[in-house]
């Protein structure tokens, strides 16, 4: 994967190009305000001269905060849930998210990345102290500002998680896993073993 690094960041053009390379624009070159397409514009006035064209998504948007020149000493943290936002704005020292590729740090300074998360421990850290929760599942937005938007399908504080609970819960599903005998019980089984598992190494952590 990594020796593909470099012909998926950049591409070789031949023929007329030369062979020139070309590298493509990463999200840290998108201008910070809004640009508005000029092309669609010029030709939505040919069709309807005496109509506004259409706002877009992007119009709706505030304008993206601009890449600093030197690495803030915070990384300003969002975390949301469907239901409600568990951390708004909110500067801290780091993040540990459970990432499907493992325990990822993010530090201020942070190369812009998108992580998508699996059951396991989501820590922030300020100063002294951390505050946990266990998420199922979701994704991590790392921008190149040092903001993380972290949003989860659900979430719980570690410190709410009744232990006996997830024990009964892991031997249960164990149980179920054992025993099941179609597919669609194994996944199932396997589906539960694997979330309570990802709880008991939370509260372990």
């Amino acid at each position: 994967m990594y020796r593909q690094a470099p012909r998926l960041l950049i591409r070789a053009l031949d023929g007329g190009c030369g062979g020139r390379l070309i590298g493509r624009a990463f999200s840290t070159d998108v201008p910070a305000a809004p640009v508005e397409d000029s092309a669609f514009v010029e030709a939505w006035k040919k069709v309807a001269p005496n109509l506004e064209p259409p706002k877009t998504p992007l119009s709706f948007m505030k304008p993206r905060p601009p890449t600093p020149s030197s690495i803030p000493s915070k990384l300003t943290v969002n975390f949301v849930l469907p239901y409600q936002s568990e951390i708004s704005n909110k500067e801290v020292d780091m993040v540990i998210v459970p990432a499907t590729t493992g325990q990822m740090g993010v530090l201020p300074g942070h190369v812009a990345t998108i992580a998508e998360l699996k059951p396991g421990l989501l820590s922030v850290h300020d100063g002294n102290e951390a505050t946990k929760y266990f998420v199922s599942s979701g994704f991590a937005f790392i921008h190149a500002n040092s903001i993380a938007d972290i949003v989860a399908v659900e979430a719980v504080p570690v410190d709410r998680i009744d232990p006996s609970l997830v024990q009964k819960g892991l031997a249960d599903f164990t149980q179920k896993l054992s025993s099941a005998t179609t597919d669609l019980e194994k996944a199932e089984a396997q589906i539960g073993v694997d979330v309570h598992s990802a709880l008991n190494a939370a509260l372990s952590g």
